[in-house]
C-alpha cells in the first residue's frame, strides 16, 4: 500500500513521516538528488546535469514515488531555480538550511564525510524529522524587492572598498590625505592641486583618478537602485516606511527576507529569528542572557540601522527611549539592544497589519483594481507615506502619530454622543 502524503506538510507543524523524501544537492553545474524512505534507508540515487531539462529529468526518474516531497538543500541560494521549477510542475518542495543537513551528517556518522550523495541523502533526513523546513513558495512581489536590496548591499560594499582604496592613494599624494568621508568632487579637486612631480608621483596620480572614477560609477550605480527599490516599495503597499528611520532599503530588506510573516508565531519569535532576542544561557540556579548572534544578520543589520538612525534624532520616540534606559543605568550598547527589540515589535506589528490588509482585499469582493489596497500601493492614500526616508517625520516607531490619536479620540466622542 503506498505511503500517504501527511496531511500536515504544508503547515509543517511537526516531522514528515511515512513518505518518500527526496533530498537534492544543487550545484552549478550538476543537482544529485537521493530518494529514501520514513526509515532513512536510500531507495535510490541520481545525478543530472545543470540545464534547460534539469527539473523534467528528475520527474521522470521519481516518477516511480508517487508520494514524494523534494527537499532542495539552500533552496534560496544555488538550488532557487530548481526549487521554483519543481514547484511549477506542481510538486512539495522544501527549503532544508546546509547548517541543519550538515549537523545530520556529523549525527549520523560522527564525521562530516561530504560528498555529494551524502548531502543529498542529509537533506532528505532533515527533511524527514524536523518541522523546521519550510515549504518554498513561488516568487512574488518579495523576491523582486530582495533582489534589489540585495544590490543595494553589494553596491555599498564596493563603495567602501573604492573609497579605502582611494583614501590609500591620497595619503601617498598629500600628507593626512583626505580627513572625512571620501565624496568624488572633493578627491578630484584635491588632486588637481597637489600638482604631482617624478614619474612615481605621476603613477600615483593616475591611480587615484581612476579611483575617482569607479567612486563615480559605483554612485551612480547606488543613486539608481535607490530609484528601483522607491518604486518596488511604493508597488508593495507596505506601511513599514512609516516606522521612523525605515526607508525603502531597510524596508525592502525587511519584506525580502521575511516574505511571510505568519512563520512567525509572535514577536518574539520574529526577534528571535533577526537576533533581537537574547539568548538565555543559564545554568543552575544562575540566570543570564547574552547578545545573540544568531538569526539572519541581513534583517539585524536593518534593524540596527534604523535604531541609530532614531538615535541620531533627538526629537524621535526612539531617542527617548534610549535616554531613558541611558538613565535608567544600562549602558549605551544596552540601550541600543533595547531599542533595536522595540523596533523589531513595530515592525512586526506593521508586518501583520500589511497581511492582514493584503488578506482581507484578495478575500473581499472589492479586492481588485479601485480598491484601497491599490491607492496604497500607488502612494495615494493620505495617511501613509510610503516614501519615509531616514530622516525627520511626523511618524515614530513606538506609537501612533498625534493628529492620529486625536482624531480617534474625537471620532469615539461622537460615537457616544450618538448613542447616549
Amino acid at each position: 500500500m503506498p505511503a500517504a502524503v501527511p496531511s500536515g506538510v504544508k503547515a509543517r507543524k511537526g516531522p514528515v513521516v511515512a513518505v518518500v523524501m527526496i533530498g537534492v544537492d544543487p550545484h552549478k553545474g550538476s543537482h544529485t538528488a537521493v530518494a529514501v524512505g520514513a526509515d532513512e534507508a536510500p531507495l535510490g540515487q541520481v545525478r543530472v546535469r545543470a540545464s534547460a531539462a534539469q527539473a523534467q529529468r528528475l520527474l521522470a526518474w521519481a516518477a516511480a514515488w508517487p508520494e514524494r516531497i523534494w527537499a532542495v538543500e539552500g533552496a534560496g541560494g544555488l538550488g532557487h531555480l530548481l526549487a521554483q521549477e519543481l514547484v511549477a510542475a506542481g510538486e512539495q518542495v522544501l527549503d532544508v538550511q546546509p547548517k541543519l543537513a550538515a549537523r545530520v551528517r556529523l549525527l549520523a556518522a560522527g564525521a562530516v564525510n561530504k560528498n555529494d550523495p551524502n548531502d543529498a541523502r542529509s537533506a532528505a533526513i532533515a527533511a524527514l524529522r524536523s518541522p523546521s523546513c519550510l515549504p518554498v513558495r513561488p516568487d512574488d512581489h518579495a523576491a523582486v524587492l530582495k533582489i534589489w536590496a540585495k544590490r543595494h548591499h553589494d553596491l555599498s560594499r564596493a563603495r567602501n572598498q573604492v573609497a579605502c582604496r582611494l583614501h590609500a592613494a591620497l595619503c601617498e599624494l598629500i600628507p593626512g590625505g583626505l580627513a572625512k568621508e571620501i565624496y568624488a568632487d572633493q578627491a578630484d579637486q584635491l588632486l588637481r592641486e597637489a600638482g604631482p612631480c617624478g614619474a612615481v608621483q605621476q603613477a600615483r596620480a593616475e591611480l587615484a583618478a581612476e579611483l575617482v572614477a569607479d567612486l563615480r560609477r559605483v554612485d551612480g550605480l547606488l543613486r539608481e537602485t535607490k530609484k528601483k527599490l522607491a518604486v518596488a516599495v511604493r508597488a508593495s503597499g507596505t506601511t513599514l516606511t512609516e516606522v521612523f528611520g525605515v526607508g525603502p532599503v531597510i524596508a525592502a530588506t525587511v519584506i525580502g527576507d521575511v516574505r511571510d510573516v505568519s512563520r512567525f508565531a509572535s514577536r518574539d519569535r520574529f526577534a528571535a529569528y533577526n537576533g533581537t532576542a537574547p539568548i538565555e544561557v543559564s545554568s543552575g540556579n544562575r540566570i543570564i542572557h547574552r547578545l545573540s548572534r544568531r538569526g539572519n544578520r541581513r534583517l539585524n543589520h536593518a534593524v540596527h540601522m534604523a535604531a541609530i538612525t532614531q538615535i541620531r534624532h533627538k526629537h524621535s520616540d526612539g531617542r527617548a527611549y534610549y535616554d531613558k534606559k541611558i538613565a535608567e543605568g544600562k549602558t549605551p550598547k544596552e540601550a541600543l539592544r533595547a531599542l533595536k527589540r522595540q523596533i523589531s515589535d513595530a515592525l512586526y506589528k506593521r508586518l501583520k497589519a500589511d497581511a492582514a490588509r493584503a488578506a482581507a482585499s484578495i478575500q473581499s469582493p472589492g479586492g481588485h483594481a479601485g480598491n484601497d489596497s491599490v491607492a496604497s500601493a500607488a502612494g495615494s492614500h493620505p495617511e501613509r507615506q510610503l516614501f519615509g526616508q531616514a530622516t525627520p517625520g511626523p511618524a515614530t516607531s513606538l506609537r501612533r502619530p498625534v493628529h492620529q490619536q486625536k482624531r480617534t479620540t474625537s471620532r469615539a466622542r461622537r460615537k457616544i454622543a450618538r448613542t447616549t
